[in-house]
């Protein structure tokens, strides 16, 4: 799936109405897949009626904090899952790892930073860009970079990875790390597809008082499902 074919849906509460509605709060590097895991979900079950907003984790973890009204929840982190389980708004054994992604360094499609590795992130002459360390995306090219000994020369922290993808594609910074799936049929260059074995792994769950609590717990398992396990692959995931 292209990176740039859905915009990212604003992130803002909304109150599910029960079994006819499944509210969704995704990381912003969902945005593509979840697309598709709602549009084969309601094609599954008619009459229902699936919302998905993305946003960047850090963004959604804290308007569920905040008392945003949702079904489903899914970071691309444990983290931030961890600490809504520890909330007590998600249940520990309704958690489940589902994917994971890995970053790659990519440039505009004319590199007029003529960026060959990730030893260039530390020219100051480059317009540089990342995700912010609030978010995974942010957190794991800090240690990508580390590992790599690179101290990077950043010009801006995005708040989740398609912001960042977008000031690439536009040519509005030299190059940047994002998540190999959003770069996947992007207008950008990717420099170096090589950086594993580091990954972000990304979980999802139900909310523990979620109003249509068993159509919750259908989406979840539809995306665990093999069906959903090869849409996940299809769209560059890994799959646990």
């Amino acid at each position: 799936m292209g990176a740039a074919a859905l915009a990212v849906t604003a992130l803002t509460p909304a109150c599910s109405t029960g079994d006819d509605e499944v509210i969704v709060l995704a990381a912003a590097s969902l945005t593509d897949v979840m697309a598709e895991f709602e549009r084969r979900f309601e094609a599954a079950n008619p009459g229902v009626d699936v919302t998905v907003s993305t946003a960047g984790t850090a963004t959604v973890r804290v308007q569920i904090e905040q008392g945003a009204h949702a079904d489903v929840v899914a970071f691309a982190d444990t983290a931030s899952m961890t600490a809504l389980v520890e909330a007590g708004v998600v249940d520990d054994d309704s958690v489940t790892v589902f994917a994971t992604n890995r970053l790659v360094l990519a440039t505009p499609l004319d590199d007029p930073g003529d960026v060959d590795g990730l030893g260039d992130l530390a020219d100051p002459e480059r317009t540089i860009g990342l995700c912010a360390t609030t978010v995974p995306c942010g957190s794991l090219a800090e240690i990508v970079l580390a590992d790599a000994g690179v101290d990077a020369a950043i010009d801006t922290a995005e708040s989740d990875v398609r912001s960042l993808l977008t000031k690439i594609e536009t040519g509005e910074l030299d190059a940047g790390l994002v998540y190999a799936t959003d770069a996947d049929g992007a207008r950008v260059r990717v420099v170096d597809a090589g950086l594993a074995p580091f990954t972000t792994s990304y979980t999802v769950a139900p909310l523990r008082d979620a109003a249509g609590a068993d159509r919750a717990n259908e989406f979840v398992a539809s995306m665990l499902s093999n069906d959903g396990r090869a849409l996940l692959a299809e769209a560059g995931f890994g799959t646990p």
